[in-house]
């Protein structure tokens, strides 16, 4: 029951995520859990938030991924807790670095975080010199900044 559970999670964990593939849905804290009961993994999932367009694709990936290990697959959206940023792993907060993505600050719960201007560090030079150019980047979870000291433009993951 450990081995199925283990090779279902690996499975469900490798899927990267696709408006940041650099980061998978473990990774950011997306995969809650997976179980496996006669044969059938359960694939637990809580999307970054409620309108983020890439949920059903993403549902539709771990699903498939846990199919191709050879299980049957169920997906189940949780939505309470709500996913925060302070779920994204250590591991996945380097990856977003070295990719290019200044990752979130942690304490997406503190005043700081909410109504505080957030020193960014320059993901490629590690500067704290930069400025926002825009509360929104590439996708609506992520905001703009400038680096002054390299002179780069980087997204920044937004703290939720």
């Amino acid at each position: 029951m450990v081995a199925e559970r283990e090779k279902a999670w690996a499975a469900a964990a490798s899927v990267p995520d696709p408006e940041v593939p650099c980061v998978t849905v473990a990774d950011l804290g997306i995969l809650r859990d997976v179980r496996v009961e006669n044969g059938v993994a359960t694939a637990f999932l809580t999307p970054t938030y409620s309108g983020c367009p890439a949920v059903d694709f993403i549902e539709l990936a771990v699903e498939t991924a846990l199919r191709d290990a050879g299980f049957d697959a169920r997906i189940e959206r949780v939505i309470s807790p709500p996913w925060t940023t302070d779920w994204i792993t250590k591991e996945g907060r380097e990856k977003l670095r070295a990719y290019g993505i200044a990752p979130p600050v942690k304490g997406s719960n503190s005043k700081r975080a909410l109504f505080g201007e957030t020193v960014v560090a320059c993901p490629r030079c590690a500067s704290e010199k930069t400025e926002r150019i825009s509360e929104f980047g590439s996708t609506a979870c992520k905001a703009q900044y400038r680096c002054t000291s390299c002179g780069e433009p980087f997204d920044y993951f937004k703290c939720i």
